[in-house]
């Protein structure tokens, strides 16, 4: 699945260095992108289900980082290549256009790796951040517990100091790699008997190495695995892994949710999901055939398309508009703060209208040799249910927006 946009206008704008930068990163593409392993690769870096996948996307990231084009605006001793994030949004722009292998450790390369470059000390840095640039060390996320949903101020896992270490007991779920993973970032509860519940978390930079830390894998409704539930019984770490102050922990946490949700830079860059865009829809409306015509020839259709396509330029456009702050004075940070909800939601209706115009069709699955584009659609609308709930739902996401954005009450 290919497209052939053409130059964007800030392509157009680019000045002569940055336009060669371009130029090399597609050139570099063209001769490194691994050809077709004989598996099916993963659409999201959620669906990292076997050591197979595992080794084959761990050795594309190396490559990319160690070609430069990964971390590239990261502090140069820690791995980074310490230039300005005009470079790694041109390399990131390339490699979602040639629909490049996913960068897979994107909870270390997206959350974990600015949180501590903004906060962190000099000995996690130094301890941390190469490692997830080159892959070695894969991170994920113990926010979520059974039970609690969206609720983060509920969670029960406990965290008792005894010493030089803490002791974790408690569970977490829908946690990404977990099985895969040599640290988590961790949020437990520090002191059961704060005033206000928010108080008495505290957050960690945990080693799932520990004796005591287990996990169960959890199979997607795509057949896929990526999830696990990550169990802690009397799991001793040492005090060293409490990032910040103990009891600060909410704020980390809020702070760490602000880059999962794209509302804060530093992002060490890659792909992370295999986008799909309106060329793609409008490749399927060609394509596929309703009473022996393309349904393109449909007007109704067409209308639905162009909707579509009014949305995806306004997404574009907001992308620029918060980079301009007076044109974001009537509501600051209104943009920012609801990336996550528009997007994810209008991939959600795109992905489901795709399967509409299939028909019957839709029906069909990967493996099915009559499934249209052999199943791609089908699979990237379900697997497009973990973004709208990752990171906050789409219902916590307008709570946020009505809150945040629009000074309305909490009840």
């Amino acid at each position: 699945m290919t497209t052939n946009n053409p130059l964007s206008e800030d392509q157009q704008l680019e000045t002569a260095d940055l336009k060669d930068f371009r130029n090399g990163v597609v050139d570099w593409i063209k001769h490194n992108t691994p050809a077709d392993p004989g598996f099916l690769l993963p659409q999201t870096f959620m669906e990292v289900g076997s050591e197979q996948v595992l080794d084959f996307l761990r050795e594309w990231q190396y490559k990319v980082w160690s070609s430069g084009y990964l971390g590239m605006a990261w502090p140069k001793e820690y791995g980074g290549g310490g230039m300005p994030r005009i470079f790694q949004q041109i390399a990131d722009e390339e490699m979602k256009r040639a629909r490049v292998p996913i960068c897979f450790n994107i909870i270390g390369l997206g959350w974990a790796g600015p949180l501590i470059i903004d906060t962190g000390t000099d000995f996690e840095k130094e301890t941390y951040l190469k490692g997830i640039l080159t892959g070695e060390d894969i991170w994920c996320q113990g926010f979520s517990e059974p039970n609690h949903g969206s609720d983060l101020g509920s969670i029960q896992t406990r965290a008792e100091r005894d010493g030089d270490e803490y002791i974790i007991n408690g569970s977490k779920i829908w946690t990404t790699m977990g099985n895969y993973a040599k640290y988590m970032i961790l949020l437990a509860r520090t002191d059961p008997q704060a005033e206000r519940r928010y108080n008495g978390l505290s957050f960690f930079l945990a080693p799932m190495g520990t004796e005591g830390i287990t996990t169960s894998p959890i199979q997607k409704l795509t057949g896929d695995y990526g999830f696990t539930e990550t169990f802690f019984t009397d799991a001793r770490i040492p005090a060293r892994c409490l990032m910040g102050e103990e009891g600060h922990g909410w704020r980390i946490a809020m702070q760490t949710l602000q880059y999962e949700r794209g509302a804060e830079a530093g992002a060490a860059g890659g792909v992370s999901i295999l986008a799909t865009v309106m060329d793609d829809l409008l490749r399927i409306a060609d394509d596929v055939q309703r009473d022996g015509q393309p349904l393109m020839k449909d007007p109704v259709t067409r209308d639905n398309l162009v909707k579509f396509l009014i949305e995806e330029q306004a997404l574009y456009l907001a992308e620029k508009r918060v980079k301009i702050p007076a044109l974001c004075a009537d509501y600051p940070n209104s943009l920012a703060l609801s990336t996550k909800l528009r997007g994810t939601e209008f991939f959600r209706r795109m992905r489901q209208y795709a399967l509409t115009l299939q028909g019957a069709s839709s029906a069909l699955y990967v493996g099915d040799e009559d499934a249209v584009e052999g199943g791609f659609w089908q699979r990237a609308y379900m697997n497009n249910f973990s973004t709208t709930i990752g990171g906050g739902t789409s219902q916590i996401q307008a709570n946020i927006i009505g809150e945040h954005v629009l000074g309305l009450p909490k009840d």
